[in-house]
């Protein structure tokens, strides 16, 4: 099955989350990913989250529709396969610390020279340059850095991490969007990604509202500072719901539904920056008529007047979701290890050239011999570089 990344072929030397789940969304798309891998090594993605009879879960996602080689970029014969590849390709990421791959001598000097329209991208914690680019760091510390971890939790409670890659997975969006502009100009550079910075973009106006008014945005929990009511609360049934009120509209109809019309006529309703001063008489209206009912009539009464709402779901819930059924949203592949699996499918639908898994990921070094081969490297150079550690 192809994909509208058909024909572009992507190496993949990149080692965690950021990277590689680039190299994954352009492979949902029919870019061809190679994943390198070192021989005594791998990935250290293959060793997070839970494992079933020694199969590591979360690379089955990760790691679909790449193959997967084993080189040694380290050794001189292996820098050696990897110029091989990458004059082939047209596509590299990689992530290790600034002055890695130039002291392997793999830089983007010896690449371009290898493969001048090659598109090299560079995704590390803090950039290329600047007084931390040496520094080891992970999306976490993007997540503390970015004034993340400072807007979450509960106001009286401390900064708080969320409890999965987020970081890393804007970083990885940010990539990929970066590595299709760069296919666009048909030049080949270098993409220089510091995964401190795209999460920053997604905070929103913090910086210019600090330049132009000294305004340092505080944590509020569930709570916006820029509508109100918006918060989760609980039923009768002691499910959560959660509730957004973003638009005025929507903001006076759950009013009104939660029989407290009279507020909707304040002269303070009419902004949600004014309706978030007053969070408290709201979230108080709006949680008491929610905590009188079950989650079925809460959702029904507020699809029915037209008012924003969901269930707050953990992983049970989104498996039996219908719009999550019949978006396609979870998709099941079979597996030579698993049998079939279910993961997320591809990022979004398009009508003509749709994405798609090919396959979960594969064993540590599954492809080395197929990939290496279609280099020039024969069967006999092949059990020379296994000897010798390279493969």
């Amino acid at each position: 099955m192809s994909g509208p990344l058909d024909g572009i072929r992507v190496l993949d030397v990149s080692t965690l989350f950021a990277g590689p789940l680039a190299a994954t969304f352009l492979g949902d798309f029919g870019a061809d990913v190679i994943k390198v891998e070192h021989p005594r090594k791998p990935d250290a993605a293959r060793g997070h989250g839970p494992a079933k009879d020694g199969v590591n879960l979360w690379w089955k996602t990760l790691g679909r529709n790449k193959k997967t080689v084993t080189i040694d970029l380290g050794k001189p014969e292996g820098a050696r396969l990897l110029l091989a590849l990458a004059a082939e390709a047209d596509v590299l990421i990689e992530n290790f610390r600034p002055g890695t791959l130039e002291r392997w001598g793999v830089g983007p000097a010896e690449l371009h020279e290898a493969n001048p329209r090659l598109v090299i991208a560079r995704v590390t914690a803090f950039g290329q340059f600047g007084p931390y680019s040496a520094r080891p760091g992970f999306g976490s510390l993007a997540e503390a850095m970015s004034g993340f971890a400072a807007l979450t939790g509960e106001s009286d409670g401390p900064p708080t991490l969320p409890p999965f890659g987020l970081a890393d997975g804007i970083a990885a969006l940010a990539t990929a969007y970066a590595v299709l502009v760069a296919l666009r100009t048909e030049v080949g550079q270098v993409i220089d990604m510091a995964i401190i910075e795209p999460i920053l973009m997604l905070l929103g106006g913090q910086i210019t509202a600090y330049d132009q008014l000294g305004h340092v945005q505080p944590r509020t929990g569930n709570r916006s500072v820029n509508n109100a009511p918006r918060n989760v609360y609980r039923t009768a049934d002691g499910e959560w719901v959660a509730v957004s009120t973003s638009s005025q509209s929507i903001a006076e109809r759950v009013l009104r539904l939660v029989g407290r019309p009279d507020v909707v006529e304040e002269p303070w309703f009419a902004s949600g920056h004014q309706r978030a001063q007053h969070a408290d008489e709201l979230d108080a209206a709006v949680s008491s008529w929610i905590a009188a009912r079950p989650t079925d009539e809460v959702v029904a009464e507020f699809e029915k007047a037209q008012a924003a709402i969901s269930r707050v779901y953990d992983v049970r819930g989104v498996l039996a979701d219908p719009q999550y059924q019949a978006l396609g949203t979870v998709q099941t592949v079979d597996d030579d290890e698993l049998g079939p699996v279910r993961m997320q499918n591809v990022l979004f639908r398009m009508s003509e050239t749709p994405g798609a898994i090919r396959w979960a990921g594969r064993r540590h070094g599954a492809d080395t011999d197929e990939v290496l081969a279609k280099v020039g490297v024969t069967r006999e150079q092949l059990a020379a570089l296994r000897e010798a550690g390279v493969v």
